[in-house]
């Protein structure tokens, strides 16, 4: 096989998840806004991730977020997921959107509500039973607004206690991917602040315990291909939560602020062999003023340009560069592979796998976002806390 055609193929193989929340109406802080269109339950929002994987054939999986998509009959949601050839993706919980979680939940001083959270982490796993998902993704909100206000110490040995309660209820062929946040909501600790506290938990706890980075998450100038490689290293990168940021937080479409970051990571995944591994590379963001489906097509387009690029590297070139001390010769080798235009070989990309080479435009002209504006007339659209 051609090197060429070993970039082609790893291609095709590539899966990215999308999430079911951002086919849902989101906003910033002070307003959710609404579009028309937006998905008004689980169903509808599996009906809009179809498209994306219909004009990108990398999308195969949707994460759910419970209680956000919560059904009666998750067995049943799980057939609707097929029937569009989509299969139901990681189970996302929440442990933030309930008053009595105003002081953390897994970690809050009071016993009965770190009980509320932990059962329903285990419903989370239920959910998984029922739907053949394979990852539980946690991240929780919980930290301290100011000194003193809770034993820190204790916060993470409470953390500990509910993580390796959930731990045991796993499925042998089930994982627990925990992600880490810098800040926000807390202002003076964050209980998984780094990806070194949740490789900690992680490594604690077992085999089926991993990391994920997103990587909005991080302060400004961190190094995430470092994180991204040391985690490969030890066999504990379990997914990534895809996005950008500007200033803080994060949410943006990923490759948006920094495109060149996204290369640089993804050629670490491709180093470690992270790309034919177990690692779940999911869409984590909020479109808030852009077109949800369009937004999230180009958001997986990104990924794919920066694969390929990361795919394209002249890796002899550059260990011969890095094994003569040629830190400028290494560093063209790197930059020669971000600055190549892949666009083209990603056309002919779908042009054998059967796509149109375009899918934007193939988007734009299947008339699927007219007909939603007409069809989801009424009832309540999905969203932030639906």
């Amino acid at each position: 096989m051609t090197e060429r055609a070993a970039v082609k193929a790893a291609l095709k193989t590539q899966a990215v998840e999308t999430p079911s929340w951002a086919y849902g109406n989101s906003g910033t802080r002070f307003k959710v806004f609404a579009q028309q269109g937006v998905p008004r339950d689980p169903r509808e929002k599996l009906d809009d991730a179809a498209k994306v994987h219909e004009f990108t054939g990398v999308a195969p999986t949707v994460a759910l977020h419970i209680p956000w998509d919560k059904v009666d009959d998750y067995a049943a949601l799980a057939r609707h997921a097929e029937e569009r050839g989509l299969r139901l993706g990681a189970i996302n919980s929440n442990t933030f959107q309930d008053d009595d979680y105003r002081l953390g939940s897994v970690c809050h001083p009071d016993a009965a509500v770190r009980r509320k959270a932990v059962d329903h982490l285990l419903e989370c796993v239920d959910i998984m039973d029922a739907t053949g998902s394979k990852d539980l993704k946690l991240w929780f909100a919980d930290g301290t607004n100011y000194p003193g206000q809770d034993d820190i110490r204790a916060r993470q040995d409470r953390l500990a206690e509910a993580l390796a309660e959930v731990y045991e209820r796993l499925g042998d062929d089930q994982r627990m991917l925990l992600e880490y946040k810098l800040f926000e909501p807390a202002f003076y600790t964050t209980d998984v602040p780094d990806w070194g506290t949740a490789y900690a938990h992680c490594l604690k706890l077992g085999p089926k315990a991993q990391v994920v980075v997103d990587t909005g998450h991080h302060a400004p100038g961190t190094n995430i291909e470092f994180i991204v490689t040391t985690l490969l290293r030890e066999g504990k990168l379990g997914g990534f939560d895809f996005n950008s940021r500007f200033y803080a937080d994060d949410d943006l479409m990923v490759g948006a602020a920094d495109p060149f970051q996204l290369f640089r990571i993804m050629y670490e995944v491709v180093r470690g062999g992270g790309l034919s591994g177990d690692v779940a590379f999911m869409l984590d963001q909020c479109h808030n003023v852009e077109s949800k489906i369009p937004a999230i097509v180009r958001s997986v387009m990104n990924v794919q340009e920066a694969t390929a690029k990361a795919l394209s590297v002249d890796r002899d070139a550059l260990a011969a560069a890095q094994r003569e001390g040629d830190v400028l010769g290494a560093n063209a080798v790197l930059m020669d592979a971000f600055n190549t235009d892949v666009r083209p070989l990603l056309r002919e990309v779908r042009e054998e796998m059967g796509l149109d080479p375009d899918p934007m435009g193939a988007y734009a002209r299947s008339g699927w976002a007219e007909k939603i504006v007409a069809e989801r007339v009424g009832g309540r659209q999905a969203g932030w806390g639906a």
